[in-house]
């Protein structure tokens, strides 16, 4: 028998209504990993006992859980595990497999409908281009009315990063294929995974850029509509003579234009927000947290470990050493205790539901296989920040899960 799907304008009207319904009734997604998922991705040995949930929960006072999705397709067939979270968009989330080495496993899953997407293979390999850097992104173009997945790869040239112009393509899920990019990107590197912020149908990350002996952060912006590459500036980040190397940020989407998250090294955290999109001279720091303890059943040495995003009210999302993550009021600073714990992992992103995909063929059962993988004892591979990898003596070797403290992702 025939199976009918459903019709495009069907599932736009979904959609619109969704995000009607969603600003009336907001919801935030967090995807988190129980300790035993990452103990055995530590050792190198998961299975199918150790698990990762995606959990939805309304973003208002009461916080009540609304749904969870326990039952992840992909489980276990990543390299290293567990998959990077990307980002989310319309309903789909976006999965990458690059998270330990070069691989090249991309996902779009619509958990409520339980349909995914695998991607194919990126024309940008090892194998074609040597040693690279990667950072990606996902958003919707609503010129093409089409969901694109951005790949800007960061070329290594004689063991160093940033000399080499970078390559950038395009993934389309109308055509289903990778196209190289023909706008010229910077001469940049972008921060690795850090996370980035799709707002105003475009991509955000932070990269940074050397000029002379110094080193200057500011915002990569991709519009998926042009496709075309914009700039805009962050505020001074450091007072060592400009040079902004050792600095650490990341972005986020707050409300239609940016926040930036700068962490200091001894437990401290700014927060800086655009008032006004693309106005560089609107940005305006907020406030600035140390490690002043926590809340109530919170031990005090599970201090600040980092910001991951912000409510629909304002309030941001803070994760502590112990994996607790908190809201912070930044106006009254009352912190809220969300009682959900992550063990590493841990994404949140505000969602809309949406039935995004319902209309593409199931996968094959094969990609639906729970796969189990062992540690090959003879393995050598050890996981290092890339500050370790390049020989820095102070930096502590890298925990799965866990940010190194001097991790800068990229080194030029």
């Amino acid at each position: 028998m025939e199976i009918s799907h459903p019709k495009p304008n069907l599932l736009s009207n979904h959609l619109h209504h969704s995000s009607n319904n969603n600003n009336k009734h907001p919801l935030l997604l967090f995807r988190l990993c129980s300790s035993e998922l990452v103990e055995a991705i530590n050792k190198w040995n998961v299975g199918e006992n150790e698990k990762e949930h995606c959990v939805l929960h309304f973003d208002n006072q009461d916080f009540k859980e609304y749904t969870r999705f326990d039952d992840f397709p992909f489980h276990g067939q990543s390299y290293g595990g567990i998959f990077h979270v990307v980002g989310t968009c319309n309903g789909l989330i976006f999965l990458a497999d690059d998270l330990y080495g070069y691989h090249y496993k991309f996902f779009l899953l619509n958990p409520r409908v339980r349909k995914f997407v695998k991607l194919p293979k990126p024309n940008i390999s090892c194998f074609s281009h040597g040693g690279y850097n990667a950072s990606v992104g996902f958003g919707f173009d609503s010129k093409t009315n089409d969901y694109k997945v951005v790949r800007f790869v960061t070329l290594e040239e004689k063991g160093q990063k940033g000399k080499s112009p970078p390559e950038v393509e395009v993934y389309s899920l109308s055509t289903g294929k990778w196209r190289m990019v023909t706008a010229l990107p910077p001469i940049v590197a972008a921060r690795g995974r850090e996370p980035g912020a799709f707002v105003n149908g475009a991509l955000h990350w932070v990269a940074l850029r050397k000029t002379g002996n110094k080193f200057l952060n500011f915002v990569m912006v991709f519009d998926l509509g042009e496709e075309v590459f914009r700039e805009i500036a962050l505020p001074k980040l450091s007072d060592q003579n400009g040079d902004e190397y050792w600095v650490r940020v990341s972005i986020s989407a707050y409300g239609n234009s940016l926040a930036l998250f700068q962490r200091g090294f001894i437990h401290c955290l700014s927060i800086w927000v655009m008032k006004y999109y693309a106005d560089a001279s609107s940005w305006t720091k907020i406030i600035s947290l140390a490690d002043e303890g926590l809340i109530e059943g919170i031990p005090r040495s599970h201090c600040m470990r980092k910001a991951i995003c912000f409510r629909k009210s304002g309030e941001v999302i803070l994760e502590m050493y112990g994996g607790y993550l908190v809201s912070r009021d930044l106006k009254t600073q009352e912190i809220k205790d969300l009682r959900i714990r992550g063990y590493g992992y841990t994404f949140v992103d505000s969602y809309v539901e949406s039935l995004v995909l319902l209309d593409k063929p199931n996968q094959p059962s094969q990609l639906m296989k729970r796969q189990k993988r062992k540690r090959n004892n003879n393995r050598q591979d050890k996981f290092y920040c890339q500050a370790c990898f390049y020989g820095f003596p102070f930096c502590s070797s890298y925990i799965p899960g866990f940010d190194c403290e001097y991790d800068m992702n990229v080194i030029l």
